[in-house]
């Protein structure tokens, strides 16, 4: 065959391919989608700022933000600033759960955690039930991870300031927040 048209027979198999994926599985496979609704969405934020200044709703997105130097969720707390939502009515302490959402991080945002699997006997944030924690990034395995330890697991997604190097301003927004179990 000739090259030429061999070349333009490659190009036009791989344009077709390119968006149908036929390389990689779909991480959900397998899973079954969790029922979520409002009720499920509890909220945290400083405790003397309201809910509107740190925290929208509009079209289906999301958007979480605080200070740097913004109080904790409860006034007797001595944790770091958060506006968060905390997935409930789901906690779990075994099984295999997904959390899956689209999260947008602005430029300038840094030092922040934007999700968290919750719960862990040692230290407050686990990364799964003395199992592997798989992460898949745009349905691509981006890196497999061990537990803290049992407990009474549960999701977090939104802003929580780290104890070192945030930026003054931190926000992510998020949009099609989804739980799976198997």
């Amino acid at each position: 065959m000739n090259s030429f048209y061999y070349k333009c027979l490659c190009l036009l198999l791989l344009s077709f391919f390119k968006d149908h994926h036929l390389c990689s599985a779909d991480p959900t496979d397998g899973f079954t989608l969790v029922p979520l609704t409002e009720d499920n969405f509890k909220l945290q934020k400083p405790y003397n700022e309201p809910l509107d200044d740190r925290y929208s709703y509009k079209d289906g997105v999301r958007s979480f933000w605080i200070y740097n130097n913004d109080k904790p969720f409860k006034a007797e707390s001595t944790t770091r600033p958060r506006s968060e939502l905390r997935i409930s009515g789901h906690d779990y302490s075994s099984g295999i759960w997904q959390f899956e959402g689209y999260a947008y991080v602005p430029s300038g945002t840094s030092g922040v955690t934007i999700v968290q699997i919750h719960g862990a006997t040692e230290g407050a944030t686990s990364l799964q039930l003395r199992m592997e924690i798989i992460v898949f990034i745009d349905g691509v395995q981006k890196f497999v991870v061990k537990d803290q330890g049992p407990g009474d697991l549960y999701f977090k997604c939104g802003v929580y300031a780290a104890p070192f190097n945030s930026s003054h301003y931190m926000e992510s927004r998020w949009k099609e927040i989804k739980l799976y179990k198997k």
